[in-house]
Formats: structure tokens, C-alpha cells, sequence
């Protein structure tokens, strides 16, 4: 499990009970987070493999994961269950990400300092191996593209551009599923109100 889709070991302990009840509706874990607070919350993001999730897809996901959840219980305070699409500018999570991305602006953060920087800004150019490719400006008309190791990665999302928006469009009209109300939407529920996906409850 990549340490950009389930970042601590709680995270990790989740991602493992839900990713089969996912994976077998057909849609692909793309993070999950569980959130601190007076409330906890757990933020789950999944996508299609060929994207193109919509609200009724999550309202789907979050009834069988609340379902999966009552039966483990691995969180012992009350939480909230919130499950969404990736968004547009989405977060970059799998390796697969970054060949499906080519050409789109992202940005990267590592680890630790790479040649004295953690934050790195430009054009996805694909992997190579295990590492991801970006093209990096460097001054003015000076281009030039770096190798970074997917495992020194410790955050990297798509930059919201004209481009990204176009596409983003033009994959949902294309796969006949746009709505409007489909970007960014969040379903919530609890195991224990997974009927009523509406409604915020608390899980005990």
C-alpha cells in the first residue's frame, strides 16, 4: 500500500479492510485519510479505473464500506465516513497516476531535500521504473526534466489549470456522465446510517 494512498498505520489497517469491498464494485481506492478533531472523520476518495466516478457511485461505495466497518469496528471513537470523487485538481497517489496525468501541470513534494528543495512545480512526463518524471523550469525557455523516486514522494496533486478543466470535461461528456454537481461532491455517512447517505452521523 503506498504511503500516498494510506499515509499512517491506522490509515494502512483501513485502506486494507475497505480496498476488496471497493475493488469489488468495480472502482479503485485512490486515498484515505482518517482526520483528527472533536469528531473524527474518514475521508475516503475512490475513482473508476478509467475515472469518471459520480454521486451515486460514492453513495454506493459508502453504504458497502460503512457495512464492512460495523463488522470490523477498527476505529474505537465516533467518526464520520465522508466519501468523494478525487476532484479535479485530484491528488496523485498511484504510480499509475503520473502516465495517466502526462502533460498536465503537478505539483510534487518529497521526503527529504532533493538538490536542496522539497517542493518541485511543472509538467507531468511520465514514469520511468519506480521513478516519476516532471519538467521543471528552470529560467527563462530553460527546461529540464528530473527523475524522482515514487517512494521519496510525500505528496503530489494536479495543478488546476484551463487545460486540466477542459479535459476534465471532456472526459465526463464524453463517458455521458457529466453533471455539474458532480465535482467535488461528498457523500456522508456512518456504518450505522449507511442507509441514509444525506445525513452526517456519528459511528460508535
Amino acid at each position: 500500500m503506498s504511503d500516498l494512498i494510506a499515509k499512517t498505520a491506522i490509515d494502512r489497517r483501513l485502506a486494507d479492510i475497505i480496498t476488496p469491498t471497493i475493488e469489488g464494485l468495480g472502482f479503485e481506492l485512490v486515498r484515505i485519510r482518517l482526520m483528527g478533531g472533536k469528531t473524527r472523520v474518514l475521508q475516503i476518495m475512490a475513482d473508476r479505473p478509467d475515472g469518471g466516478i459520480i454521486v451515486e457511485d460514492c453513495a454506493t461505495i459508502s453504504t458497502a464500506v460503512s457495512a464492512v466497518l460495523d463488522v470490523e469496528d477498527p476505529v474505537e471513537d465516533n467518526y464520520i465516513l465522508e466519501v468523494s470523487s478525487p476532484g479535479i485538481d485530484r491528488p496523485l497517489t498511484r504510480l499509475k497516476d503520473f502516465d495517466m496525468w502526462v502533460g498536465y501541470e503537478a505539483r510534487i513534494e518529497t521526503t527529504e531535500l532533493i538538490d536542496g528543495r522539497r517542493r518541485f512545480k511543472g509538467e507531468l512526463a511520465g514514469t520511468e521504473g519506480d521513478e516519476v518524471l516532471i519538467t521543471l523550469e528552470e529560467g527563462k525557455d530553460n527546461f529540464v526534466t528530473i527523475g524522482l523516486q515514487f517512494d521519496w514522494l510525500s505528496d503530489a496533486k494536479l495543478i488546476l489549470t484551463d487545460e486540466l478543466i477542459a479535459e476534465m470535461l471532456r472526459q465526463r461528456k464524453a463517458s455521458g456522465t457529466f453533471d455539474e454537481a458532480d465535482f467535488d461532491e461528498i457523500q456522508e455517512t456512518t456504518g450505522d446510517e449507511a442507509d441514509d447517505a444525506e445525513q452526517p452521523a456519528t459511528k460508535h
